[in-house]
């Protein structure tokens, strides 16, 4: 297990070999995983091409007039699908919004899905301006869903707990990919404001491409802040707020942030967390039985509440 800036970094082909190499592998990532809540995987399979065409599509729309930008914006499905501009969202707890705009790309469901027919899951929303976004995204989100399941997998094997038990809690998940500009900060940022405040994650777990800037920082369990740059390639991984509940803590969900640059802007900051989340009617429960569940759409509102944008 090698090791970049304190995080761990782990090779998904270990994983998929099998035999001893996929035991250590499985051991090292809930290691990873209960000590920092964050892990950078290599050969994850998520092709590097592709990842440059959806930063490339970004930059597009993110350019787009704000009129424009606007005409996306889904308020009532709690912005988990489209547009939500700068200066919108907060962590929780916190007064001061984040430096932040983004696009919520979900799951494609037909229009007679239980979960579009009870509103619980919303139809995606894509900028006419830009076709190469929709089509970008929509590979990306299916791409890194493919590697957020087999990491699932894995945590289940770690856990003890059949694989099948968690890969039923997503299927059909209301998972979103978030794609995040920070803007260039052209002078001194709003009090109290930086690009992401700290937070935790609140879905099961988070796969992130390398962003196009650095400044994620992840808290220790020492209490320090902890700059994180993962080796080229690679996907970062952590786990949320719904994985800390049915876990009953044993793979917390571990704060993190996004720092502003020092001195002068650095152009702005682009990045892509995939959050894999349950299906809406799924009951999050501790799996040792420790305590009532919670249906993950409940879990959900509250926390978007919180942020200002639910």
């Amino acid at each position: 297990m090698a090791d970049t800036h304190g995080i761990p970094v782990l090779e998904f082909a270990d994983y998929h070999e099998g035999g001893l190499k996929r035991a250590t592998f499985v051991q090292e990532l809930g290691a990873a995983l209960s000590q920092y809540g964050f892990v950078a995987i290599t050969g994850h399979g998520v092709d590097a091409s592709l990842i440059d065409a959806a930063f490339a599509a970004a930059a597009e729309v993110f350019a787009l007039p704000l009129s424009a930008k606007h005409a996306h914006e889904r308020p009532e499905c709690a912005r988990q699908r489209g547009y939500t501009p700068f200066g919108l969202e907060r962590a929780k707890g916190e007064n001061s919004h984040d430096l932040k705009e983004f696009w919520h790309v979900g799951r494609d469901l037909p229009a007679d899905h239980p979960f579009r027919v009870a509103g619980l899951m919303a139809e995606n929303a894509f900028p006419p301006e830009v076709p190469a976004f929709a089509r970008t995204m929509r590979h990306l989100f299916a791409a890194q869903e493919r590697f957020a399941l087999g990491m699932l997998a894995a945590i289940a094997r770690y856990l003890g707990v059949d694989p099948t038990r968690f890969l039923e809690l997503v299927e059909d998940g209301n998972s979103v990919l978030r794609v995040i500009h920070y803007p260039d900060i052209d002078g001194p940022p709003p009090a109290g404001s930086i690009r992401a405040a700290a937070h935790e994650d609140i879905n099961l777990l988070t796969v992130l491409p390398t962003a196009t800037r650095p400044g994620l920082q992840i808290l220790t369990r020492e209490g320090e802040w902890l700059d994180v740059q993962a080796p080229p390639g690679a996907m970062i991984c952590d786990t949320g707020d719904m994985m800390a509940l049915l876990t009953g803590g044993r793979l917390p969900a571990t704060t993190h942030r996004v720092i502003n640059p020092e001195g002068a802007g650095d152009g702005g900051r682009m990045s892509m967390p995939f959050f894999l989340h349950p299906h809406p009617n799924a009951l999050l429960a501790p799996l040792d039985g420790s305590a009532p569940g919670r249906l993950a759409r409940d879990f959900l509102a509250e926390r978007l509440r919180d942020n200002g944008v639910g």
